[in-house]
């Protein structure tokens, strides 16, 4: 008797908290959806590190990966430029022919043409590199949602970048997820695999 009635009352806990949170749950969903629609990308014109014009065209295609970083960086962008390499060493090459990775500088005043490819040559993959004008980078960027601040050192000779570090996936041009460096190699692996059917 006791256990039918202890069942009875959490079913009917079960069922309330339900009817509480389901509306919260949806909200929360329709927020995600709402802040996914809102990246759409603006239109640009820069130069890949062949010094050629690259447009928002140029993300058109199966799948296409934004990563927004610089050559001077510590840590995070090479990092995170390795584990997008290693997992496209994992790819077959049908996979590969329908992937397109552009690394994009937001610190366009020290990553030169020359210096990002010099950079980008670092690793076995094809990186599409883009640099430009410091204010084109900079409304690109946002359109993405990214942000980056400059911190110089005491005596003002020196800067890092401080940024945000989230991979962009894009499917037919349009926004579908983004990936963050916490992503193991397998993880970013099976997210890639995810667009790339």
């Amino acid at each position: 008797m006791k256990l039918k009635t202890s069942i009875i009352i959490i079913s009917g806990c079960l069922f309330i908290f339900l009817f509480i949170m389901l509306p919260i749950f949806l909200s929360i969903q329709d927020k995600k959806d709402e802040y996914t629609a809102s990246f759409k990308g603006s239109s640009f014109s820069l130069k890949d590190i062949n010094n050629e014009i690259i447009t928002e065209e140029s993300f058109n295609g199966p799948v296409a990966v934004l990563f927004f970083g610089f050559t001077h960086c510590p840590d995070i962008c090479p990092t995170t430029l390795n584990k997008i390499n290693l997992v496209m060493n994992k790819l077959d090459k049908k996979d590969l022919d329908k992937l397109k990775v552009f690394f994009i500088s937001i610190d366009p005043e020290r990553d030169k043409p020359e210096v990002m490819k010099d950079y980008l040559s670092s690793w076995d993959n094809k990186f599409y590199g883009i640099t430009g004008e410091p204010k084109k980078i900079f409304l690109l960027s946002r359109s993405w949602g990214i942000l980056s601040e400059k911190i110089f050192s005491e005596d003002g000779t020196n800067y890092t970048v401080n940024h945000s570090s989230a991979v962009i996936i894009l499917k037919d041009g349009k926004y579908v997820d983004r990936i963050t460096h916490k992503e193991n190699i397998d993880q970013t692996f099976k997210i890639f695999k995810k667009y790339l059917r």
